[in-house]
């Protein structure tokens, strides 16, 4: 069985392919954390030097936000089922949300078990 930090690495690695097949270029950064029967994932860095230049206004920042989500609906049910294997626990819903003004995108998975609990020792 795999450690916490093997677990989370390989969902970092499974969100920043996702990322770029779906928007063309990965994040800067990316940060996992297993908390309970969630996944938390923080990206850094997520915006396109295009994306950059639109989120200049409040129109260009809901464009930029419409967009991701289309994107991610899309590919939302594909992303779940990669983590669901990653982890072997099943992934319930998935939350995004993006800050165009600092460029960081934040995805919370829900699972269908407290994953964090199989890495405690019993």
């Amino acid at each position: 069985m795999a450690s916490k930090g093997e677990t989370e690495a390989a969902v970092r690695t499974a969100i920043i392919k996702f990322e770029q097949e779906f928007l063309g270029r990965g994040p800067d950064e990316v940060r996992v954390f297993i908390v309970r029967d969630m996944l938390v994932v923080r990206l850094r860095g997520v915006l396109t030097p295009a994306e950059r230049q639109l989120a200049k206004t409040s129109e260009g920042i809901d464009m930029v936000k419409r967009l991701r989500q289309t994107l991610i609906a899309q590919g939302r049910e594909r992303l779940c089922e990669q983590v669901t294997e990653l982890i072997g626990a099943k992934v319930t819903a998935l939350f995004t949300d993006i800050d165009t003004l600092v460029g960081e995108r934040v995805f919370v998975f829900t699972l269908e078990s407290d994953l964090e609990a199989t890495f405690r020792p019993s």
